[in-house]
């Protein structure tokens, strides 16, 4: 215990000029006295000092308590950012499925209209060289010069011939360029 006058009496001074109390477990070892200043000191520091521990341990739980829901928050927080990482690479996958069926798609509305293009094509060509034979043949029969009729004849098969291959050069070269480059 200290009961030394002169430190109780220097705390005395300290408390009422610069409102300064001794606190925690220094006041319990002070000796009581029989002067009322410093009962009153005393059990004024012994208030003081209930209130600030009874402060201080608001302040922890409640910190706890804090400590806590942002626990709870984060662990929320970790489930949510992988709820979403899941349905982005969801997202992804079916925006990639949905580019391929397009891809797929076009590929085979070309493939269908180079189709068509080259089956009238040909039958435009077929057509012409039978007619123009068909007529080239009753020429002959009939007995009449065939001989414009022959130089057309022999014309007009080789410009069939000639566009017949450009027009399959050109489909076929539109084709390779619409292709991605993988």
């Amino acid at each position: 215990m200290i009961s030394g006058n002169d430190t109780i009496n220097e705390a005395l001074r300290k408390a009422k000029s610069k409102k300064v109390f001794l606190e925690g477990n220094f006041v319990k070892i002070l000796k009581d006295s029989l002067h009322d200043d410093v009962v009153t000191y005393l059990k004024d520091c012994k208030e003081r000092d209930t209130n600030a521990r009874r402060k201080r341990l608001e302040v922890n739980k409640r910190v706890q308590s804090q400590n806590k829901e942002l626990e709870e928050a984060a662990v929320v927080k970790g489930a949510l950012v992988l709820e979403l990482q899941n349905a982005l690479d969801d997202a992804e996958k079916l925006r990639d499925e949905a580019v391929e069926d397009l891809d797929i798609l076009q590929k085979r509305t070309q493939f269908e209209l180079i189709g068509l293009i080259v089956k009238v094509a040909l039958v435009i060509i077929i057509g012409v060289g039978v007619l123009t034979t068909l007529m080239y043949i009753m020429a002959l029969m009939a007995n009449k010069d065939t001989t414009i009729l022959g130089n057309a004849w022999s014309n007009l098969f080789g410009i069939l011939l000639t566009n017949s291959f450009s027009i399959i050069g050109t489909i076929m070269g539109v084709k390779y360029a619409t292709e991605k480059n993988e």
